[in-house]
């Protein structure tokens, strides 16, 4: 029988994960959980594929402002026009450090261009625009096509979790409507299974039909205290399993607990600077709460034969 983990390694952290999936949901165990109660929850940058030197949709939605500040000098002195036209992933790091490590000061001029970048454009142009940048563009310093820059022990875990009855979704502080392309073509979780971060949307009537429209502000963000909100208001459902790999995870995986019946909480862990990064900044309070509270550890150094 062919392994369902075969990328990961022979390691106390793969047994807990492969008695997880036995005690929940193998018929006859004591701690089988309903098969409409199997829900497991991912976030998507850093815990199912590469996150630096930024996210990939940050990649993507800072070519609008590049283009932007090219057509308008000016710009090119405010951030984060700036750091996007001069390609400072210095500068755009630091400001997801600091979101994570509670200092908001920079957040506010990010999302003020992300958000002015593709305001008034339909859905659908979107859409197209991302699945666009997802197959032509490749990692900055991973040598490979962004489609190619997820994690392959994970994608094996969503399919070992659905093959035993289990739904999968994406939650995550990234758009939405960016990562539904990704989850489909790459991860195997359907569209309607992405819960992210949206822009307000309007409705634009014509007569092919009408427009979704995006607009200029912010419909919610998805990370901290709002991913267990946005779990329960498009699940109806406390996770059984959660992954997340920073601060932002927390209340989630928090949020993931059953009094009497198999959870599992995982945390990836960066530690593998020969095949992709090594770093904790915007994990410390994450890792914290892991040991304290017996979360499992995910050392993709350790417990990965492959990352990618």
């Amino acid at each position: 029988m062919t392994d369902p983990l075969s990328t990961w390694r022979d390691v106390p952290t793969t047994d807990v994960v492969r008695r997880y999936v036995d005690d929940a949901c193998a018929d006859g165990y004591t701690g089988w959980v309903p098969p409409d109660e199997r829900v497991a929850v991912f976030r998507n940058d850093g815990t199912m594929g590469n996150e630096k030197p930024m996210p990939i949709q940050l990649d993507f939605i800072l070519r609008r402002p590049v283009e932007t500040a090219v057509e308008d000098p000016i710009l090119r002195e405010k951030q984060p026009w700036k750091a996007a036209h001069e390609r400072d992933h210095g500068w755009l790091a630091q400001v997801m450090a600091d979101h994570y490590a509670g200092d908001d000061t920079n957040p506010p001029a990010l999302a003020g261009g992300i958000l002015t970048a593709f305001a008034d454009i339909r859905a659908e142009d979107f859409k197209a625009r991302s699945e666009a940048v997802l197959g032509d563009v490749r990692h900055p310093t991973l040598g490979r096509g962004y489609l190619e820059c997820a994690y392959v022990p994970m994608v094996e875990l969503l399919d070992h979790l659905r093959a035993n009855g289990s739904a999968t979704d994406i939650v995550s502080g990234g758009g939405r409507d960016f990562m539904r392309p990704i989850s489909e073509r790459v991860h195997g979780i359907p569209r309607d299974r992405v819960i992210g971060s949206t822009v307000a949307l309007t409705y634009a009537p014509d007569d092919a039909g009408g427009e979704s429209v995006r607009q200029v502000t912010m419909d919610y963000l998805d990370d901290g205290p709002e991913k267990p909100v946005q779990i329960w208001n498009r699940t109806g459902r406390r996770p059984a399993l959660a992954a997340g790999n920073s601060n932002g995870d927390v209340e989630m995986l928090d949020f993931t607990h059953h009094p009497d019946r198999p959870t599992l909480r995982l945390i990836v862990l960066h530690d593998d600077p020969e095949r992709e990064f090594d770093y904790v900044s915007g994990a410390e309070r994450a890792l914290d709460r892991a040991a304290e509270r017996g979360w499992t550890v995910v050392s993709m150094k350790d417990d990965w034969h492959r990352a990618f």
